[in-house]
């Protein structure tokens, strides 16, 4: 089940299903130490009239959305056999680590009720059972989860006060199915305490006339030990959880909002979109610098791990749409995460943890038998890109200075020697998919791209022979490119090829939107280059997935979570917007931006009803597919409405359409 919504701070992260209900709850980095796991749930029930309905029961409608301009979750929630309609605004407070929710209840009946609002609570702390307590604070009146340095504490508010009922117990052992069986005849058992797999349930007893509707607020602190976390209980109480939910809503809408975009020529939906991407990937960004691929766990029922690492690519990807959106202190994070991470040799390895340590891996440490670095170079060199552009967005000159040594001159000392003797390309590496070992177009474009923008660096603080040496290895890679990965006889830039031991080369020429894509996006060829020109027919007439979905696939013969014929691939919403950045990048007049307009509504329209991007779509019924979100995805819908932007202010279509336009 995917993620509808992701609610964060920089310390925590929220995530909610389809049901409105907590399926992920990482704390205290985003992305790191889920206390819930997505197998495990933070439900949600009402009692009325002698039936209780969970949210997961099918007699729920359930409408789930952010709030236009604020990283406020939305949800309708109605049951028409109960007579029932909860109204939901939910968020993570921006000062502080609580998770707040509003929750306006309304008797639809014609008759006076009381009617039971019941939250339950699965955690599975450090993602593990041993040494779980749950208990009731008679002192406070709350229901604390800990263990050890990680504490949630549960409370509430409503007309009369906190919470009605509680108990805690335990679930999934010793036939015990969970405490939420407990509320099933309207009333808690007030079990003070258990631990192991350990869960709890409060409810609220709301009395209601008919089509009245009354107001419970619900909130869960987050803290390092059980004094901190009664503190910021006292602090919701004191300071009123309205007044947390309004600040933060308060304060997102004047983050997303802080630079007057004329938005040209787009539709209100489009620019909503344009800003819940900015939020969706400022959720996933932790305040020490990573920001992950994904929050989704339901990742685990497919594979064997989850999307929540900082991948460099990614993180790239994210921190450049962040600059060219006006958010240059979450890239700079960024940024110094990189800087603390890279390896002596100059070398990001495949991706990281929130605090820094290694993430896992696929890729071995040899091949037949000799030793190879198990990395996938554009991602190394898609962090100086990136750098680049945060500089010629933010000017900080001294920031450069501060990574140059580390974090430029390493990188690109690193890519100036990583190369193949006979072809002078890029060595084999892995390639951008993280699926085949090789000398990529991606990467290689990717570097000669990396290394022009480390002879710029050099150029701004004097270093001269550096600057020569990146720009000639630069025009020498181009060239490489031109000769060896340009298939002139099928006019396509090939995936990749291998250099045997005996010197000859091995070509895949499978159709990779990636190798069009590197080719103009990081300056191999000027945009209006005749080979670039019939490489997208060659994607136009091989790779557009042909069914009433449309969008682009990664590549012919794509297999990832495919589960049908007849298509090239699934259709990605990350090559989908390279291609309508290619139509950017060719305009010269207003009607040629109409592929431009097409795609973007194509974005649109295959959304997540939440507002959320997943990684690909099902090519038959649109179903969004592997992880959601996905921040890559939202980061390249977001870098297309700005180079959208930016293209008609270099057209003189429409001046000031960006604020933030800037010469690169």
């Amino acid at each position: 089940m995917s993620k509808s919504l992701s609610l964060g701070n920089g310390n925590i992260l929220v995530c909610t299903d389809k049901r409105a209900q907590v399926r992920d709850f990482y704390f205290p980095y985003v992305g790191l130490e889920n206390h819930v796991g997505g197998h495990y749930t933070h439900r949600i029930g009402v009692f009325a009239d002698y039936q209780l309905n969970w949210f997961d029961h099918s007699n729920w409608d359930i409408q789930i959305r952010f709030d236009g301009e604020s990283l406020i979750g939305k949800t309708v929630a109605k049951n028409a056999t109960l007579g029932v309609t909860l109204n939901f605004s939910d968020a993570v407070y921006n000062e502080k680590n609580i998770f707040l929710r509003e929750v306006k209840v309304t008797n639809d009946s014609n008759r006076a009720r009381t009617i039971k609002l019941f939250f339950g609570h699965e955690f599975e702390i450090y993602e593990s059972h041993r040494g779980d307590t749950a208990y009731f604070d008679p002192k406070n009146h709350v229901v604390i989860h800990y263990n050890g340095k990680r504490v949630f504490l549960i409370n509430g508010s409503s007309e009369k006060g906190s919470f009605d009922d509680y108990t805690t117990g335990i679930f999934k052992i010793e036939g015990k199915e969970g405490s939420f069986k407990d509320a099933e005849d309207g009333q808690l058992s007030k079990n003070l305490i258990e631990h192991g797999p350990s869960d709890s349930v409060v409810g609220f007893y709301v009395d209601l006339a008919p089509h009245e509707s009354k107001t419970i607020y619900y909130w869960m602190a987050s803290a390092k030990s059980i004094k901190d976390a009664i503190e910021l209980n006292s602090y919701v109480i004191e300071k009123k959880p309205e007044h947390l939910l309004r600040t933060t809503h308060d304060y997102w809408h004047a983050w997303v909002n802080k630079y007057n975009f004329t938005f040209y020529g787009l539709t209100q939906d489009e620019i909503a979109l344009f800003k819940s991407s900015l939020l969706t990937i400022r959720s996933h960004a932790d305040n020490r610098g990573a920001i992950i691929a994904s929050a989704d766990s339901d990742m685990l029922q497919n594979g064997r791990d989850t999307y929540s690492y900082m991948w460099p690519r990614d993180g790239a990807f994210s921190a450049m749409a962040f600059d060219m959106a006006g958010d240059f202190n979450v890239a700079e994070r960024f940024f110094d995460f990189c800087d603390r991470v890279i390896t002596e040799d100059g070398y990001f390895m495949h991706k990281y943890r929130p605090d820094e340590s290694l993430g896992s891996s696929w890729h071995p440490w040899m091949r037949n038998g000799k030793m190879e670095l198990p990395i996938q170079e554009d991602e190394t060199a898609l962090v100086l890109i990136a750098l680049w552009r945060h500089y010629s967005q933010s000017k900080d000159l001294e920031f450069i200075e501060k990574v140059y040594n580390t974090l430029v001159k390493r990188a690109a000392d690193f890519m100036v020697s990583y190369r193949d003797p006979k072809t002078r390309l890029p060595k084999a590496s892995y390639d951008l998919w993280e699926e085949k070992f090789g000398i990529h177009t991606f990467t290689a474009a990717s570097v000669y791209g990396a290394l022009i923008c480390a002879a710029k660096f050099a150029k701004l603080l004097g270093k001269v022979k550096s600057e020569q040496i990146y720009t000639s290895t630069a025009f020498e890679i181009r060239q490489s490119i031109l000769t060896y990965l340009y298939d002139e006889s099928k006019g396509i830039f090939v995936k990749m090829l291998n250099v045997a031991e005996n010197g000859t080369l091995d070509y895949d020429r499978t159709l990779d939107m990636s190798s069009v894509y590197g080719i103009f996006a990081f300056g191999v060829l000027d945009v209006d280059d005749p080979r670039l020109a019939r490489a997208i027919k060659q994607v136009e007439e091989r790779i557009l997935v042909k069914t009433a979905i449309g969008g682009i696939a990664r590549y012919e013969g794509d297999i990832y979570f495919r589960d049908t014929t007849g298509v090239p691939g699934n259709p990605w919403i990350i090559t989908t917007m390279w291609l309508a950045q290619y139509y950017i990048a060719r305009a010269k007049t207003e009607s040629d931006f109409a592929p431009v307009h097409q795609w973007l509504g194509w974005a649109v329209k295959h959304v997540g009803a939440s507002g959320v991007f997943s990684e690909q779509l099902h090519p038959y019924s649109g179903a969004q597919l592997s992880a959601t979100p996905l921040t890559w995805s939202h980061s390249e819908y977001i870098m297309t409405i700005i180079k959208y932007l930016d293209r008609l202010e270099e057209l003189g279509i429409c001046l000031k359409c960006n604020p933030l336009y800037t010469e690169n």
